[in-house]
């Protein structure tokens, strides 16, 4: 094995060759810098020697040497700034050698059958990828320490970060459902790309392009002194111009990196990479819909999911159940996951739930009493439960906020608490319910005959018309835009995520979520959330029915011991076309009293 680990693959050449010509634009920038001085030296040493005398030479000098002075303070102030700028670092989870010793010994014997170093560290990150990241900056670590010898925690000198190898980052499901020895072939390219990392032609490239975007970032940051604005203005004016001339050689250069890493890697468990790249692709889709479906709504509730790694294999195994296309993933279960190469698993998951929730939804960055964990088995009555009571609450307080009565039917008994039946005579119209009890040809009459009235009845909305068509339903929009305008008012009480101090975070966190799952949901989808919760809430309390964690769905309701699947478009008939019928008789069905009162949060 080579010092560097630098082989002679065309790709590392490419990038060796790259990384030169970034090297000569950061020696024309110096050389930019240093003309004027030069030509000033040039004049005051013309002048001591008697040949460049008389009024010209002499104004000359007073004009060069003063704008030397000035070039040559404003490039020490620019190279400052990019030797010092913190580079941006990815947020992770550092995975200390003790912690996971049979991970790092993974790791490192991947490295000797590359022949290239092994990485310094290993870190993991709440998503799905892998790469390595240099963090060899200063700032990218606490003081050094007597009583701790990690790379990543410290150096004991900077000559000794500027030639520590890359950290190996690895995306936190991969260890949960891939195998041991899935894992090794999917990280060899990863591993492989140390060797043209620890060049010194491509390492000084690399610390010169980062360097140049960390100015830039300086130079955009807010709150500071209208001197101190005009400084960072100019040097991030100049970063910016040597970033332009780095773009295109600085993706040349990483292309060849990783074209070189995957031809050195070629040789260790490709047969087996080719399976394990298809898994990489299974658990991109599974973690996605873990997030979106069933950590989100935990999330909005000030909840956190504390397992979610392993959540993953819970709803792959699920997927694999009911797809097919997945037949025979499971089996693998059967295998030595990757997660044993840790020594506590379980608290490594916590830590990348947590880092998870503050990424993807800007929650604070440690637990505390409005944002605490939950498990999976108390995620059906902690999480869905209570969210289906505070929607169905929040639903009615809208209604009485608008004057709607809780009867429509003055002859009906007072009831005392919210039921679902005065959710469903406000948003129902009785028209529609006639059309849908009617048969195929009435209804089908009827429907044109509402189509003729419309064209010849009132146009006075004619001017609210917009891009996004209005709901067939008047109530339905007003009830909409009224649990839209509560939900803001919530969103404005809410306590804003606790921030960590620029001398405790490796990353910038001003702007949380980092990564935002979703946009924001619009009036007709939080109403049908609403309804919905309604409807689960009326069932719990009338027939028995239960909250329930469906892995791909998120929260579902159990009815007679089956997941409710056909409950959404029922809803939305009644949410957009005032039609309830459909939804009546699926309550009817299944046993569920709409006249009951139910209790909410």
């Amino acid at each position: 094995m080579t010092g560097s680990g630098m082989g002679v693959e065309a790709g590392a050449q490419a990038a060796r060759s790259r990384a030169l010509a970034l090297l000569r634009i950061r020696s024309r920038a110096v050389a930019v810098a240093l003309l004027p001085a030069a030509v000033a030296v040039v004049l005051l040493a013309g002048a001591s020697t008697g040949h460049l005398v008389g009024p010209a030479w002499h104004a000359a000098r007073w004009v060069v040497i003063p704008a030397a002075v000035l070039v040559l303070l404003a490039a020490c102030a620019i190279a400052l700034i990019v030797a010092r700028a913190r580079p941006a670092v990815s947020p992770t989870v550092p995975i200390a050698e003790e912690s996971a010793p049979d991970l790092y010994r993974m790791v490192r014997d991947l490295a000797d059958r590359l022949a290239v170093p092994a990485p310094s560290a290993i870190a993991l990150t709440p998503d799905c990828d892998s790469w390595l990241e240099d963090r060899t900056h200063p700032a990218h670590g606490p003081p050094p320490s007597e009583d701790r010898d990690d790379e990543l925690a410290g150096a004991h000198s900077l000559r000794r970060r500027g030639t520590a190898a890359p950290v190996l980052v690895i995306g936190s499901p991969f260890l949960w459902w891939m195998r041991v020895g899935e894992l090794r072939a999917v990280l060899a390219p990863v591993v492989a790309g140390t060797g043209p990392s620890a060049h010194p032609d491509i390492a000084a490239a690399r610390r010169f392009v980062r360097g140049l975007d960390a100015a830039v970032a300086v130079a955009l940051t807010p709150g500071r002194c209208p001197l101190t604005r005009v400084v960072c203005a100019g040097v991030g004016r100049v970063a910016r111009l040597l970033l332009r001339s780095c773009q295109e050689h600085a993706a040349q250069m990483e292309r060849g990196v990783a074209a070189a890493a995957s031809e050195r890697a070629q040789a260790v468990d490709y047969g087996l990479r080719i399976v394990a790249q298809e898994q990489v692709g299974l658990a991109y889709a599974g973690w996605d819909r873990l997030l979106t479906r069933v950590a989100l709504p935990a999330w909005r509730m000030g909840r956190w999911p504390s397992r979610l790694d392993a959540g993953v294999v819970a709803a792959l195994t699920e997927l694999s159940r009911r797809d097919r296309l997945a037949e025979g993933f499971a089996s693998r279960l059967g295998e030595r996951p990757a997660c044993d190469l840790l020594e506590e698993p379980g608290t490594v998951d916590e830590a990348a739930s947590l880092l998870a929730a503050r990424l993807f939804h800007g929650g604070p960055a440690a637990p505390g009493p409005d944002w605490s964990p939950v498990s999976w088995d108390e995620y059906p009555d902690e999480i869905v439960d209570r969210k289906w009571r505070t929607d169905a609450a929040r639903l009615h307080r809208v209604l009485d906020t608008l004057g709607v009565t809780r009867t429509t039917d003055p002859a009906a008994p007072t009831v005392d608490g919210p039921t679902l039946a005065r959710i469903l005579d406000h948003l129902s119209t009785p028209r529609r319910e006639a059309q849908t009890e009617a048969t195929a040809k009435a209804e089908a009459e009827a429907r044109a005959q509402t189509h003729d009235d419309s064209d010849n009845g009132d146009n006075s909305h004619d001017s609210d018309v917009s891009d996004d068509p209005p709901p067939n339903n008047p109530r339905s929009a007003a009830l909409a835009a009224g649990i839209t305008a509560e939900l803001a008012r919530e969103g404005a009480t809410d306590t804003p995520a606790e921030r960590t101090t620029p001398a405790t975070a490796l990353w910038d966190d001003a702007a949380l979520p980092l990564f935002p799952l979703q946009p924001p949901r619009t009036a007709r989808e939080l109403l049908a959330d609403h309804v919905t919760a309604m409807v689960c809430c009326a069932a719990m309390d009338t027939a028995g029915a239960s909250p329930g964690l469906d892995w791909l769905d998120g929260p579902s309701l159990i009815v007679n011991g089956e997941r409710a699947t056909d409950l959404s478009p029922r809803v939305l008939s009644l949410v957009e076309d005032g039609d309830a019928a459909p939804l009546r008789i699926w309550l009817r069905e299944s046993g569920i009293r709409p006249e009951k009162p139910v209790r909410l949060v």
